[in-house]
């Protein structure tokens, strides 16, 4: 090899490393601006149960530890505690059930005293139409269960008025609406039954 084929070769391989080097230097410094983007938009949604008055901490950094998530109806996959001024204000609770098409998740937020405040549909598989009509712009739904608690409705109304309870079905989706009204009502329970460890517990590091 010549020189100055040599040096074009010597050439190449600089502007190679040099441009190798900016790529890994870029990933490295986008790296965190990235993450912390990706944790803000997973707050926004996953917080969006919680009136934004009702916490000044972070809740998804702290979940919580759930003892026995199985309940009658659903499973529960997470939870998380906000905090007012240091006092423990309400439990964000990750729920999934069985729907008609398959998994259904929900955000289900319940204050400090049992009411509902909150529910989320996160994922669902139901009917487009039918089912999935509990995500479509404009659907009030869920809204029907907010500010409810086992205080102020029995373990029995809770349950479509088709089977002697409480609520209006989703229309055309007697399964789905089953599935929803069963894991706010196991939430709700569960809450009740573990009030003081997800109050005032520590949370799962």
């Amino acid at each position: 090899m010549n020189r100055a084929a040599l040096r074009s070769a010597s050439l190449l391989l600089l502007v190679g490393l040099l441009s190798l080097g900016s790529v890994v230097a870029w990933q490295h410094f986008s790296a965190g601006a990235i993450a912390q983007a990706q944790q803000q938009l997973k707050a926004q949604t996953w917080l969006s149960v919680l009136p934004p008055s009702s916490y000044d901490n972070q809740p998804l950094q702290s979940p919580l530890v759930l003892d026995n998530p199985s309940l009658d109806h659903s499973q529960l996959l997470a939870g998380y505690r906000a905090t007012l001024a240091g006092k423990p204000s309400a439990v964000v609770l990750h729920s999934q059930s069985q729907g008609y098409g398959g998994p259904l998740e929900l955000l289900i937020a319940v204050d400090s005293q049992g009411r509902l405040i909150g529910t989320k549909v996160m994922r669902q598989q139901e009917t487009p139409g039918l089912g999935g009509k509990l995500v479509e712009p404009g659907n009030h739904w869920l809204q029907t269960f907010t500010g409810a608690s086992r205080q102020t409705l029995p373990d029995s109304a809770w349950a479509l008025k088709r089977d002697n309870g409480q609520f209006d079905q989703l229309a055309g989706a007697t399964v789905t609406s089953r599935a929803v009204i069963q894991a706010v009502h196991d939430a709700l329970r569960y809450f009740d039954e573990h009030r003081q460890p997800l109050l005032e517990g520590a949370p799962h590091e």
